[in-house]
């Protein structure tokens, strides 16, 4: 009865013809967008919101109307908004101006008070009626709160925390001992004629752990092999016949010779014999080759070239402009860590760009034309050990006085010929990729790619690639853990094993030319597990500009659960890899974690252009208890899932904007243009940085469309940086630099190097325009972003 009696009493008071000045709020009424996502947080805005305005008519009956804009702004000003839990779109939590969650306020509590009303006054029981309305509406507000926040998490506990927990329960699964065995499980393959049985072996154990629609992607290519005897060295004067590793040539070693003497060898190189003089051209940069042409007729002669400092490719061009006919190429022991005995090993190189040489940036399908390109270069190129080199000089054993080490050299008024026989067959074979998709649960079109690669006939690097293949297959493992319990991530994650890495990156590149349409438009990122394990004294880690700041997070984060940290290594460089493709002709933002030797990273750069043969006891020898190779897994793991599964991408737009600045500082001429064009470029970047904050204070702003279309941005935002003018094996992504100790653009240094021996400086004046446009298009592009955001703002508004 008593509550038949107090709403008796209310339903009079509302017939008394005063207008309710409260109005529900639903899905229908909410700004567009945000229905899909009303869940029971909202029910409890609603019922605080109900609760206010029931006060607020039993205290001003007069109140006609409630204003909606003033309903949001104090909606915003009491954060109320953060009870949206937008699952499918959890901000990122990067200090420099990704989105950033707003936190409700704990212990929220509303006081209410009466005042007497102001016109038309009730008797003595209508006052009792109201009273008891007031009291048992206040009573049921509190209820519907406490159930509903009771079953509704607060933002302030979700969203990042919760990925979090997710994250570590995914990666705690994974352990060094799993991967120990599937190391070893794969180097009991090694002996393989070809990849095909890996490539089975990997395919089966991939759809075993569950991931989905494994499949092998074929290719018939062009390989360029080793001929059925070992390439040979002789010297002229006394007739001696070295084998690359310095062995004598004898009929016995001929007939025996290891798979380590046969391939010793530069794929696609020229093959044929040559006898000249050896000239000692060093690292063969432009500076040593302008000091040997003014002493030296170069015509067909063959250089001594060190290997480092500068890309292969580019080097050997040199040679070739300089009218050098051959190249006996190696590594100086000075420029290894004092650990790596290699004077005596042998090495492969290719001179191979990328892909399949027969199909020149398109994809080797069935029907594609096939050009007759058994060799990519003039020259006769070998590969020769250390040890060959000092025997060929003349050079003393012991190099190392006083604890420093002296570099190969042959003295200049001395002169050596040699005849040079380089021997290889190139043949039509099938190369084999495995890839293997985990389709995204909100954005299925948005990939994000993890490659590893897999042994290909006698592959260089020994058994590395059985670590890069472990690793992999212990990722996914962890994850279809996971998956099998109900989770996806937001994107695809797309995990492939190449085939053909160590002849030119043919796999990746050839399925990227295939499909690249498709990937242009929708590959995020690309993490790459490319030899992981080189060392074991320091985590190296290369990454994109745009995701330097993550990766610098994630290895700040490593390095704090463990006893000795050394300072943080992140940088820009160009890497050995099938990376190739996706950084240069995508414009693809990339990471890859690697340990490395310090005295490796102190020492001159692309010396991992060279393979050798090593044996997996090498392997297990740097990381006996695979604790780096879990490291490895675990910190690439993060990354993967934080880029697959955060509702916006966690790159750094401001830092693309900063790495162009720093990289046009220093003593350059001609650059003032740049810097202009630049400082435009950083206020750009510094306004969509901070327009990436509008979504987390504004509630119209989490619609999905808006967070795809800053997505979309985001992801696109290196390939502004993709030129076509540049020398051989240079990177076209410009943000790349060849080593650590040059932070300027490398185009801009090599033409720079390049005109000092010229009278004119065109060469300078292209790379500056190559330069020049990249940061323009850039600039353009940020700022064509900020205009569609404001477009879409001024449409709602």
């Amino acid at each position: 009865m008593l509550l038949l009696s107090v709403f008796d009493c209310t339903w009079d008071l509302i017939c008394r013809g005063k207008k309710m000045a409260y109005q529900k709020v639903n899905a229908d009424q909410r700004a567009p967008g945000h229905s899909q996502y009303l869940d029971n947080d909202d029910l409890q805005a609603t019922a605080l919101d109900l609760e206010w305005d029931m006060e607020k008519e039993l205290e001003e009956p007069g109140f006609d109307q409630f204003r909606l804009d003033s309903a949001e702004n104090q909606n915003l000003e009491n954060s109320e908004t953060a009870d949206l839990n937008l699952d499918s779109i959890q901000p990122a939590t990067s200090p420099k101006g990704r989105f950033q969650r707003l936190q409700e306020e704990s212990d929220y509590v509303a006081h209410y008070t009466r005042s007497a009303p102001k016109s038309n006054p009730c008797n003595f029981c209508c006052l009792s009626k109201m009273l008891c309305t007031a009291i048992i509406l206040f009573i049921f507000g509190i209820l519907i709160g406490y159930y509903a926040r009771k079953n509704c998490p607060s933002n302030a506990s979700s969203s990042g925390t919760l990925d979090l927990q997710l994250y570590q329960e995914i990666l705690k699964t994974i352990q060094a001992e799993d991967i120990k065995n599937s190391f070893r499980s794969f180097v009991q393959l090694y002996k393989s004629e070809d990849d095909t049985e890996i490539s089975k072996k990997i395919k089966t154990q991939w759809t075993s752990l569950g991931l989905e629609d494994v499949q092998f992607v074929n290719y018939s290519v062009l390989l360029n092999l080793p001929g059925p005897s070992p390439s040979s060295v002789t010297l002229s004067s006394s007739g001696q016949c070295f084998h690359p590793n310095g062995q004598p040539c004898s009929e016995e070693a001929r007939k025996h010779s290891s798979q380590d003497l046969i391939y010793s060898y530069a794929a696609y190189s020229a093959k044929g014999a040559l006898e000249a003089e050896v000239i000692d051209v060093s690292y063969g940069n432009a500076d040593d080759l302008k000091r040997i042409k003014k002493m030296k007729n170069t015509t067909n002669q063959i250089a001594f070239l060190k290997l480092g400092k500068l890309p292969l490719l580019y080097k050997l061009s040199l040679l070739e402009k300089a009218g050098f006919g051959g190249v006996l190429l190696y590594i100086d022991p000075c420029d290894l860590p004092k650990t790596a005995n290699l004077s005596h090993d042998t090495f492969m190189v290719s001179l191979n760009p990328g892909g399949d040489p027969s199909t020149p940036g398109y994809p080797s399908v069935d029907g594609s034309f096939r050009q007759n390109r058994s060799n990519l270069t003039s020259l006769l190129v070998q590969p020769i050990s250390a040890s060959l080199v000092a025997k060929l000089m003349s050079s003393p054993k012991d190099r190392t006085k006083n604890g420093v080490c002296s570099p190969l050299e042959l003295p200049n008024n001395e002169e050596r010929m040699v005849n040079l026989q380089v021997q290889t067959v190139t043949k039509f074979k099938t190369v084999t990729n495995v890839v293997g998709y985990l389709k995204g649960l909100t954005s299925p079109d948005r990939y994000v790619i993890v490659g590893s690669h897999h042994h290909t006939a006698h592959s260089y690097n020994g058994q590395e690639w059985a670590s890069s293949t472990a690793i992999i297959t212990a990722f996914i493992q962890a994850l279809m853990l996971r998956v099998k319990r109900g989770w996806r991530p937001d994107r695809t994650i797309v995990f492939c094993s190449w085939g053909g890495t160590a002849f030119g990156n043919i796999g990746s590149y050839e399925w990227g030319e295939e499909f690249k349409k498709v990937l242009q438009r929708n590959v995020v990122a690309y993490v790459s597990l490319h030899s992981p394990i080189r060392g074991n004294a320091s985590l190296y880690s290369v990454a994109s500009p745009s995701l330097q700041q993550l990766v610098a997070e994630k290895n700040n984060f490593n390095c704090s659960r463990r006893s000795q940290c050394p300072e943080t290594n992140v940088s820009s460089v160009q890497i050995q890899g099938d990376a190739d493709y996706f950084i240069n002709h995508l414009g693809v933002p990339t990471v890859q974690f690697a340990y490395e030797d310090i005295k490796a990273l102190e020492g001159p750069s692309f010396l991992s252009e060279a393979l050798f043969l090593k044996h997996a006891t090498k392997i297990e020898e740097m990381d006996p208890f695979f604790n780096l190779h879990e490291t490895i897994t675990k910190l690439s793991g993060e990354v993967i899932l934080q880029i697959a599964n955060e509702p916006v991408l966690p790159f750094n737009a401001l830092d693309i904007a900063l790495e162009v600045q720093n990289n046009l500082k220093g003593d350059q001429p001609n650059t003032h243009q740049l810097l202009a064009l630049a400082s435009r470029l950083r206020e750009s970047a510094e306004l969509f940085q901070s327009d990436e904050m509008r979504p987390a204070n504004d509630p119209k702003e989490r619609a999905p469309i808006r967070v795809r279309m800053l997505n979309d941005i985001l992801q696109d935002m290196e390939k502004s940086f993709l030129v076509q003018r540049l020398p051989p094996g240079f990177y076209r992504n410009i943000l790349y630099h060849l080593d650590e100790k040059k932070s300027q653009f490398s185009i801009l240094l090599e033409a720079s190097e390049h005109c000092k021996s010229l009278p004119s400086n065109e060469t300078l004046q292209e790379a500056l325009s190559e330069v020049l446009n990249s940061i323009n298009s850039a600039q353009v592009y940020f700022k064509a972003g900020l205009d569609v955001f404001e477009s879409v703002l001024v449409g709602k508004n």
